[in-house]
């Protein structure tokens, strides 16, 4: 670890069966032997509380506490994450294994951080669920005639009388109430909360001044909601792990802007991310040379405060023994720890970007991000299959991320001022305090990018009448009546150029007060608007029917003001702002070399470079140069083109 560069070490996130054998017997000389050799090296520990996988034990002493499938269904130990949130015994086995490690090593010199639980993300349908969720349905909704209304029970009988006869969203004959789902996600999200915050208070009392977060996990499965837990833990700490070789870097990319935008522009942390192979379920990704560093440096260079790995040595046993690790099965003498080295003698001349307060990469553009409209759009039953809220916002990103544009990620409730563009991506669900701010913000002068199937439905999931974008429909100065899902992958023509086209998604739109900017050339709408812009006071505000394809769409967001940068092909450029000076990032992901003008000091070496910089393939560097304004060429020797 000294030789590779190891700062700091997550310890005891599975370690439960270890520290605790039998109910209240403790064994922790282990634990104290790990964290005494680590101090004496060097190394800080990131100590976790080991609530994420309960020890067989518990499972036996306590059946009821295991997770309840929708179906029924009881699941059994042997993996992780079996455990009910909810479940009393769960939650005071819990809180004692918390305080036993807290009051062991809450003042061992090692002690840099904790790390409550793991990925909270785990669903349970039991009775213990039910219950806690009626208690949070009283507190949410206040009496059941406001619930009845919320969620439209008059539809299909389900009219409840009775506040015992609601139950978490189970396996049913047909589909399931969908203001209930989505009550159940953000219950999910606050029942967990709750539990970290539990265990965040221990920590707090008996290790006051320690700061103490939990790892972030990304995915449709997980029910919690960023905004809200973010401002309850000290460091906003990720874990992410690309699922697709061809679009790893952007993938990064969008996450390390994620997390940016839930920390509120605070440092935070990658906490997981794989060295080598990526254990993804149904396929592996092994990580080509290079993009171990490229992809920490990413992350660094958006706002990460290190690069951390799960994990160090790769298993020889267990579920996750093909999972890469920092030293793998083949030993310190391979290419991948041979990288992580490398990694670990560049990371310690960036040390001064963590004390650098606020992160900024200087982005004028925001895009909105929507937890809750993403789960709601999980549902099943909507006019079409394919309306995915995360390919939407996928896409804006994207198109940003080829086009060298910076950007980050914000929320409707949120100051948005301080954008240029806001993108706003299937935004289903919005309240009308939000939908007032939004339109606040254009008529201040800003602009918006509005796509469809924005402003639908209410906070309750229930469809706002009178016509589509609902609540949107006036700022944007559009109305249809109507929605044509489009039979996929059959594409629909318009006349933004010879291959602008549609897919997914259509609506028979009518202007009302906006201007038309593209239209529909073939199919049921043929002349019909297909993009529009309206001016309200001193903004604009655009909206876009269809899923465009990626050219046309960054043909509408060059016209509402965000021009591509000229950079090289496959390089990636991100502008970390700094106190007088800025550090430019530099990664080629293309497998060629890439080269560009360069004005600056090399932050590596320290040398001063001025003329023409060659990255290798896969290669990086990182420059401090002068602030924004007396700027750092850009355009390449080879072209012009897009990153990735």
């Amino acid at each position: 670890m000294r030789a590779a560069g190891v700062t700091l070490v997550t310890v005891g996130v599975f370690s439960w069966a270890e520290l605790e054998p039998e109910p209240g017997r403790f064994r922790f000389e282990w634990l104290d032997r790990v964290l005494g050799s680590l101090h004496d090296a060097g190394v800080g520990v990131c100590l976790a509380t080991p609530t994420a996988a309960p020890p067989p034990w518990f499972a036996m002493a306590h059946p009821d506490a295991m997770p309840v499938r929708a179906d029924g269904t009881p699941v059994a130990h042997g993996s992780r994450d079996t455990y009910c949130v909810c479940a009393p015994a769960y939650q005071e086995a819990a809180a004692r294994i918390t305080r036993a490690v807290a009051e062991r090593y809450a003042r061992h010199p090692a002690l840099r951080l904790w790390h409550v639980h793991n990925e909270y993300g785990t669903w349970c349908h039991c009775d213990h669920v039910a219950a806690a969720f009626r208690r949070w349905l009283r507190d949410r909704h206040g009496t059941l005639e406001a619930l009845n209304e919320a969620w439209t029970t008059a539809f299909w009988s389900q009219r409840y009388a009775a506040w015992d006869q609601i139950t978490p969203p189970r396996a049913t004959q047909y589909l399931p109430n969908p203001s209930q789902v989505l009550d159940f996600r953000r219950f999910l999200s606050d029942a967990m909360l709750g539990h970290f915050l539990a265990q965040k208070a221990v920590l707090r009392e008996l290790s006051p001044g320690v700061p103490v977060t939990t790892n972030f996990a990304f995915g449709s499965w997980v029910p919690v909601d960023p905004w809200r837990w973010a401002a309850e833990v000290d460091v906003v700490a990720l874990d992410h792990y690309p699922g697709d070789r061809g679009t790893a870097a952007e993938e990064v990319a969008f996450a390390a802007d994620l997390a940016r935008g839930w920390a509120g522009g605070r440092q935070w942390l990658l906490m997981e991310q794989a060295a080598g192979v990526v254990y993804t379920g149904p396929r592996m990704l092994a990580k080509r040379p290079g993009e171990i560093t490229l992809h920490s440096l990413s992350h660094i260079a958006r706002g990460s405060a290190g690069a951390m790995f799960f994990q160090w040595r790769a298993s020889r046993g267990g579920a996750e023994l093909w999972h890469g690790g920092m030293v793998p099965h083949a030993g310190p003498d391979s290419r991948v720890h041979r990288e992580i080295q490398e990694l670990g003698r560049l990371l310690p001349s960036l040390a001064e970007l963590r004390t650098r307060g606020p992160v900024s990469i200087g982005a004028r553009a925001a895009i909105l991000w929507d937890a809750q409209s993403w789960w709601a759009l999980e549902a099943p039953a909507f006019p079409s299959s394919e309306l995915r809220y995360l390919d939407a916002v996928r896409q804006a990103h994207r198109v940003l991320w080829h086009a060298g544009v910076p950007v980050d990620f914000a929320h409707a409730g949120q100051d948005l001022s301080a954008y240029d563009v806001v993108i706003v991506p299937s935004l289903y669900l919005i309240g009308d305090a939000d939908a007032g701010r939004l339109a606040a913000y254009v008529d201040g002068g800003g602009t918006l990018v509005v796509s469809y199937f924005s402003g639908i439905a209410d906070e309750h999931a229930r469809v706002r009448l009178g016509g589509y974008p609902g609540a949107l429909r006036d700022l944007l100065g559009v109305r249809a009546d109507e929605f044509l899902p489009l039979d996929t992958p059959v594409p629909v023509r318009l006349d933004g150029g010879p291959h602008a086209t549609g897919t997914v998604w259509s609506e028979r739109l009518e202007p009302r007060g906006a201007s038309v900017i593209g239209a529909y050339t073939g199919g049921d709408l043929a002349g019909l608007p297909a993009v529009t812009r309206h001016v309200v006071g001193a903004g604009q505000a655009f909206y876009v029917s269809t899923r465009l394809d990626d050219t046309a769409y960054g043909h509408v967001l060059t016209t509402a003001g965000l021009s591509p940068s000229p950079v090289p092909h496959g390089v990636e450029l991100i502008r970390r702002r700094g106190a007088g000076e800025d550090w430019l990032f530099a990664l080629n992901h293309s497998p060629g070399p890439r080269t560009l003008p360069a004005d600056g000091t090399d932050a590596f070496t320290g040398a001063r470079i001025s003329g023409p910089v060659t990255l290798p393939p896969r290669g990086h560097t990182v420059l401090r140069v002068r602030q924004e304004g007396q700027e750092t060429a850009t355009k390449a020797s080879g072209g012009e083109g897009a990153n990735g």
